[in-house]
């Protein structure tokens, strides 16, 4: 009887599906699987509708707090705000104190999109077959999880 060799043994620490990173990953595709024909019907894009997000919560905010609430840089988010913009659903303007600061606003358009996606969050709950105190666990955890790398 030969013993096995320790070589071709599977190390756990190295299997796919003992990944935190996997599974957060492979979520993430499915929620946006989820999510594209629930903003489809809104006009709007995933980053589209977390800068609308952001901007039903609090209007009137600076790109650099947009970025900061959404973890993106003005690079990225630049010409995404410039096709929000161009389909009227908000506008950038220069603070008159200071010309390097753009704010960015709702227009109607964009104040009016905000009944219409109140439907999405419950489609996603729905879709989740989770009760939702165990939703809100998951989230208040994977954003710890997101403080900690952030250090």
């Amino acid at each position: 009887m030969s013993t096995p060799n320790p070589a071709s043994q599977p190390n756990p620490a190295l299997l796919l599906d003992n990944q935190l990173c996997f599974a957060l990953y492979s979520t993430s595709l499915a929620m946006t699987k989820l999510y594209k024909p629930l903003l489809e019907a809104l006009g709007l894009t995933y980053p589209q509708y977390l800068v609308m997000l952001v901007l039903w919560e609090q209007d009137d905010v600076s790109v650099s707090e947009l970025g900061e609430r959404l973890f993106l840089d003005s690079g990225t988010l630049t010409p995404l705000l410039k096709r929000m913009e161009a389909a009227d659903l908000l506008a950038r303007t220069r603070s008159k104190q200071d010309e390097r600061r753009v704010h960015i606003s709702l227009t109607a358009v964009g104040r009016k999109l905000k009944a219409r996606a109140a439907r999405v969050p419950g489609c996603v709950v729905s879709a989740t077959h989770c009760p939702i105190p165990d939703l809100m666990a998951l989230t208040q955890k994977v954003q710890a999880l997101r403080r900690h790398l952030a250090v």
